[in-house]
């Protein structure tokens, strides 16, 4: 049996598209019939431009192939990605074409990696496994301008229902996306595994620390670690929040991403001396910095698409303990307030919420032990993978079962 694995991003690309399926390969390898072969087609790593690591372009494991395409330098711009993604499209259909997969598995942010998984596996008359990780189609009119998005609209939405329907199965990483897709695609069989917790972040990899003395006549700290991006709203939020806020919170931003350039402007233009920005960084020095941190703060901007997502950013956090500040909405914001206590929610862009929520945390750690039993990513992985399986031949898993 073989199994095609296609993902854009993979480790040591950072963020979490690139966690969430090198998570899932592993599990992959463990739960698939014996003698089952898997193929990842990704790419070098590309995600930030202020971030680079080194990276086979082959890798050779027991059971496994990684191939890593080299794409043209780019920025976060839409014709530079479009570039890079048909780039790494070509590349990876003439890779598939050397081999007849039984299961493609697309994990997918924007539309056009679960499109070219689609592809493949029409191709190869494979079942096909959809990871949907944002609904593309929704967010258009709010991330493009508005006279492309009148035209990229109808023509992705097409592109969206020809690859939905292909699926076999799709798995939704937000329960917020399930009234979005059932409604257009009732007839497809879906499941809900959300992101989660890596290893790295449980108490017994990272014990929380003692409560923090107090800082008398100081900032306290407060981090954003993430993409900056126009679905991130920092440049509309952080300037005058942190204006607010000076002399009571020092801000650090650690990421990149196509809104960086107008946030640092933003910031210039309100005189904010109170926000540092930083470049992406390795995930041990990420760690190092959310635990000398008082508060992670998160924030979606205002835009109707963003009230269906979750961020992944809030299982890292919850996982460590500090307070979590965030700045979401619709079910991202139910979640906070069901799943992690000392977590305080305000509406995006609103300064004057984000303050009275601010006022409402508790400035220390807090053990957040049944959050982290509930989503750790080793058992949402394992769970999600057995998933994946049973879309394989029945012959093919009775026999690896015999095996076993």
């Amino acid at each position: 049996m073989r199994i095609l694995v296609l993902s854009f991003y993979y480790p040591p690309d950072l963020g979490p598209g690139p966690f969430r399926a090198s998570a899932l390969v592993e599990a992959l390898r463990e739960t698939s019939p014996a003698g089952t072969h898997i193929d990842v087609i990704t790419t070098m790593p590309n995600r930030y431009s202020g971030f680079s690591a080194a990276a086979p372009a082959l890798e050779e494991f027991p059971g496994l192939t990684l191939h890593r395409i080299n794409l043209p330098a780019h920025q976060s711009g839409m014709l530079d990605q479009s570039k890079a993604f048909l780039t790494y499209a070509r590349n990876a259909v003439k890779l598939a074409r050397h081999n007849k997969y039984d299961l493609v598995l697309a994990t997918s942010s924007r539309l056009m990696t679960a499109a070219l998984g689609a592809w493949i596996s029409r191709r190869a008359g494979a079942c096909l496994y959809l990871d949907i990780r944002d609904i593309f189609v929704d967010t258009i009119k709010d991330v493009l301008p508005k006279r492309f998005a009148r035209v990229a609209k109808p023509l992705f939405s097409v592109l969206e229902g020809w690859t939905m329907r292909r699926a076999s199965k799709i798995n939704l990483v937000s329960a917020g996306f399930g009234e979005y897709f059932s409604t257009r695609y009732p007839h497809q069989p879906y499941s809900f595994f959300t992101n989660g917790i890596d290893d790295e972040f449980l108490p017994e990899a990272l014990p929380l620390a003692a409560p923090p003395q107090e800082k008398q006549g100081k900032a306290l700290s407060v981090l954003y670690a993430g993409n900056i991006g126009e679905g991130q709203g920092l440049h509309t939020i952080l300037p005058p929040l942190a204006a607010r806020m000076r002399g009571r919170l020092h801000f650090n931003v650690i990421g990149d991403g196509g809104r960086r350039a107008a946030l640092q402007a933003a910031l210039e233009q309100a005189g904010v001396d109170n926000v540092t920005l930083m470049a992406p960084m390795k995930r041990s020095e990420l760690i190092a910095a959310y635990r000398g941190a008082d508060v992670l703060f998160v924030h979606l901007n205002d835009y109707a698409a963003f009230k269906k997502v979750l961020p992944s950013k809030l299982f890292e956090y919850g996982a460590i303990g500090k307070p979590i500040w965030a700045g979401v909405d619709g079910y991202a914001a139910q979640f906070v307030a069901t799943e992690i206590p000392n977590a305080a929610v305000f509406y995006p862009c609103d300064v004057d919420a984000a303050v009275n929520a601010f006022d409402s945390l508790h400035l220390h750690d807090t053990p957040r032990p049944e959050f982290i039993t509930k989503f750790s990513r080793k058992n949402i992985v394992r769970a999600m993978a057995r998933d994946i399986v049973t879309l394989l031949p029945p012959a093919a898993g009775e026999r690896g079962a015999a095996d076993r």
